[in-house]
C-alpha cells in the first residue's frame, strides 16, 4: 500500500476514523481486527493513521469482521446531522427516483421518492434475501406491492411487503409521488 495523496486525504481521513470507531464500539484491538480480517497489524495500524491507500477487497475485509456495510467505512462522519430537504418539482415525463437518505451503521436502510407520471408502471426487481420495502403515497392513486397481489392505495396509506421478490409501481389517470423506505439486512 502506498502513501495517501493530499487529493485523497480527507478520504484518507474518513475511512481512518470509521475503522478506529468500529473497531473500538466493538472492543476490538487492533491485533484482534486484523486477525479476523485476515490482515497484518501493520496494514490496520497505517490505514487508522490514514497512512495507506486500501484496495476494495482490504476494506471488505474489514467491514466483513466489524460486521457492517463496506459503504459504512467510506461515510465520512458518524452522524452527517439534521437533513432537510426541499420539495423538487415534478418532472414533465417520466418516472423519477431520488435518494433521500441512507441509514448505516450495521444497516442498510434508505428512504427514496418515487414519482409516476400518470399511466405509468415501473417494474421492481427483487432485491436481496431479506429486504423489506415500505410505501407510503404521498399523493395520487398507485397499485403497489408484490407482482403477484399488489394493492390499490391512495394518498396516507402504508404498504410494507417483502422486497425479494418482482414487484411493481402503477399509476393511474394522476401523478403519484410516494415515498419509499428499503431496509436491507447486512452481512453477517
Amino acid at each position: 500500500m502506498a502513501s495517501i495523496s493530499n487529493e485523497s486525504g480527507s478520504l484518507a481521513a474518513a475511512i481512518a476514523a470509521q475503522i478506529r470507531l468500529r473497531r473500538t464500539q466493538r472492543g476490538l484491538s487492533a491485533a484482534e481486527l486484523a486477525r479476523q480480517a485476515g490482515l497484518s497489524k501493520a496494514t490496520v495500524s497505517a490505514l487508522e493513521a490514514g497512512q495507506a491507500n486500501p484496495t476494495v477487497d482490504t476494506l471488505d475485509a474489514l467491514a466483513v469482521a466489524l460486521r457492517i456495510p463496506l459503504t459504512d467505512l467510506l461515510t465520512r462522519g458518524t452522524d452527517p446531522g439534521p437533513l432537510l430537504l426541499r420539495g423538487t418539482p415534478m418532472p414533465d415525463e417520466g418516472p423519477a427516483r431520488e435518494l433521500l437518505r441512507r441509514v448505516g451503521g450495521g444497516n442498510s436502510v434508505e428512504m427514496w421518492r418515487l414519482r409516476l407520471p400518470p399511466h405509468t408502471q415501473v417494474d421492481g426487481v427483487a432485491h436481496a434475501p431479506g429486504t423489506t420495502e415500505i410505501l407510503m403515497v404521498g399523493s395520487g392513486t398507485v397499485t403497489a406491492g408484490p407482482a403477484a397481489d399488489p394493492a390499490m392505495l391512495g394518498p396516507g396509506d402504508l404498504l410494507s411487503f417483502a422486497g425479494d421478490q418482482a414487484h411493481l409501481y402503477r399509476s393511474t389517470d394522476e401523478p403519484v409521488e410516494i415515498v419509499m423506505l428499503m431496509a436491507s439486512p447486512t452481512p453477517a
